[in-house]
């Protein structure tokens, strides 16, 4: 692989995150591959911008990224969202094809229930701050210092909750039929064992929502597994062969 321009992997972190979680891929992923992290406005260096709760806004500032100008949208590349994150990843890729444009030639999903699976936070993002709250603590997803007035409840929860807004609007929007047909892109779902929100019996509902290849793998952890070593082994072994299968496309 020497000489060759490393794979670009797209990343899409999860409800009420940056981009911190894909800092340390960079050591498991392998060679030939480099991940390319997408913030979200609202948060971190983008904090000042408004957050983006549906569909058209979040195309607004993703899909241009895309179109060919510089290296977002050369092929071939991976997308990998998680959680939320696969909801965008999933959403871009539909609109890629919708505007003929190249999609990616290998989609990832992590920790995500597919866009038709009943959700226990489904509605969450328009419950009182006290139920939306309980309902993360049972989850698991609150950290230390969460308590109601303290400065996570101030400065997270609210972009957790517009996060929530999003995943719901993009959610509805998967289940309407798309103007290009039913996706055709090869798609690998990841699944934690210790996940209870997305349990890999779950997770395996994204066969339906492609008619491409489908792959199904279950990695150790619970709904935050992409801090672990796994998930870019994983993803960093793929990479290589999506590689394989378009070695001239890649050595663009």
């Amino acid at each position: 692989m020497s000489g060759e321009r490393p794979l670009p992997i797209h990343c899409f972190a999860h409800a009420g995150a940056g981009v911190s979680a894909f800092a340390g891929w960079s050591r498991d992923l392998g060679p030939g591959a480099r991940t390319v992290p997408h913030l979200l406005p609202g948060r971190d260096g983008r904090r000042r911008e408004p957050r983006v709760t549906g569909r058209d806004a979040l195309l607004a500032d993703m899909l241009g990224r895309f179109t060919g100008d510089g290296d977002a949208g050369s092929a071939p590349y991976l997308l990998y969202g998680h959680s939320l994150g696969a909801l965008i990843a999933y959403t871009l890729t539909r609109a890629l094809r919708e505007a003929g444009l190249p999609a990616p030639a290998l989609l990832v999903v992590g920790a995500c229930p597919p866009p038709d699976a009943a959700l226990g936070l489904s509605g969450a993002c328009r419950a009182p701050d006290e139920e939306l709250l309980r309902l993360l603590g049972g989850l698991g997803s609150l950290p230390a210092g969460s308590e109601p007035g303290g400065l996570w409840h101030r400065a997270v929860l609210p972009v957790l909750r517009d996060d929530l807004r999003l995943a719901d609007a993009l959610r509805a929007d998967a289940r309407r039929p798309s103007p290009a047909g039913p996706l055709d892109v090869p798609v690998l779902a990841v699944a934690g064992r210790s996940d209870s929100l997305a349990p890999a019996g779950t997770v395996a509902g994204w066969r339906h929502w492609t008619t491409g290849p489908f792959a199904l793998r279950t990695v150790p952890g619970d709904h935050f597994f992409l801090r672990g070593r796994e998930l870019p082994r994983l993803v960093g072994r793929a990479s290589r062969v999506v590689r394989r299968l378009a070695p001239v496309a890649a050595g663009r």
